[in-house]
């Protein structure tokens, strides 16, 4: 099968100097390109002039993950296409488990690899882990991450698993199955982008899936600081958006509400903290969802197929209550 692994970039020659030669060198017989994202710095340059044999794809501004890969794959060819962060380390033969899931597994859509920390190696990482979930109310987790707990890895999540979405850090997806859906939804600009995309894959009869002998390490946060209040405002608003887009009437109206109280106690907690600026994050979160409220709903399907599409009515609850911090707790 076709390969590509592309990368998005902006302003990231650190990353890319640190990082695309262990891409190069164990992805034999994939086109590996660089999407750069309107960069300031002299990053484009760089990979030119220092790794000639990869493509670079210059899109015109800065369009966030979501538009920077919508913009970059309509210059990519190639059937099955690897969105790979810029802060991502792979191994020898990561793509080999993936493209044979492709192989012998049509109906599956999209695909995310083991995904471990860089810093700590031995644990998984934020983003991904080893695949991802959502609870009733919108809130994202993974096996080997609930909330900030991350689980070191002993090889308990060593079995290939059907997920509810994969990880944006590495995503692999069919270059028809993407186009089909219409690729990354751009009002989410950056962040749970990919939970969209893989909510509506299965609303169309696709399916997901983690595949736990490819094994990657991601730094995480590299371009937008975990603490960062932005990062706060796109994962509070990006995850209503979520959930007024996928769940059905009239179960979401429920759901938005109960998810408005939680939300308005994370709020609570980080006053309490001293934490102003991810208060006020929130607030404004709420504020654009409000806004764009009817553009969101526009662009509900008219057929929803995956009803349930969760695992655990509250994993706020769980965590935070029950003191549960496993995967395998739930």
């Amino acid at each position: 099968m076709k390969v590509a692994v592309v990368i998005l970039n902006w302003n990231g020659k650190d990353l890319l100097e640190q990082f695309l030669p262990s891409v190069l060198k164990n992805s034999p017989g994939a086109n590996i390109y660089v999407a750069d994202n309107a960069s300031t710095d002299d990053s484009v340059e760089y990979v030119k002039l220092n790794f000639p044999q990869v493509r670079i794809i210059q899109n015109n501004l800065n369009a966030g993950y979501a538009g920077g890969y919508n913009l970059a794959l309509k210059s990519v060819e190639e059937e099955i296409q690897v969105l790979l962060n810029s802060d991502v380390e792979v191994t020898p033969n990561w793509l080999d488990p993936i493209l044979h899931v492709f192989e012998e597994e049509p109906e599956t859509a999209a695909i995310q690899p083991k995904i471990l920390d860089y810093k700590s190696r031995d644990h998984f990482e934020y983003a991904g882990a080893a695949g991802g979930y959502i609870d009733k109310y919108g809130y994202p987790f993974c096996r080997g991450r609930i909330f900030q707990h991350l689980e070191e890895d002993h090889g308990q999540y060593n079995n290939d698993q059907y997920i509810f979405w994969a990880s944006g850090a590495c995503l692999a997806v069919r270059r028809s199955t993407y186009n089909e859906l219409g690729g990354l939804d751009e009002d989410f600009f950056a962040h749970q982008e990919e939970i969209d995309l893989c909510w509506r894959l299965q609303n169309k009869g696709y399916k997901i899936k983690y595949v736990s002998n490819s094994r990657i390490y991601h730094v995480g946060g590299a371009t937008l600081q975990n603490m960062n209040p932005k990062k706060t405002f796109f994962n509070f608003r990006n995850s209503l958006f979520l959930l007024l887009k996928n769940v059905e009437a009239p179960k979401v109206y429920y759901i938005l509400l109960i998810r408005m109280i939680l939300d308005g106690l994370a709020g609570i907690k980080f006053l309490f903290e001293g934490r102003f600026n991810h208060f006020f994050a929130i607030l404004q979160a709420h504020g654009s969802f409000y806004s764009h409220f009817r553009r969101i709903w526009n662009k509900r399907p008219k057929d929803f197929i995956f009803k349930k599409y969760y695992v655990i009515h509250s994993v706020v609850y769980s965590h935070y209550v029950l003191k549960k911090n496993k995967f395998s707790q739930f």
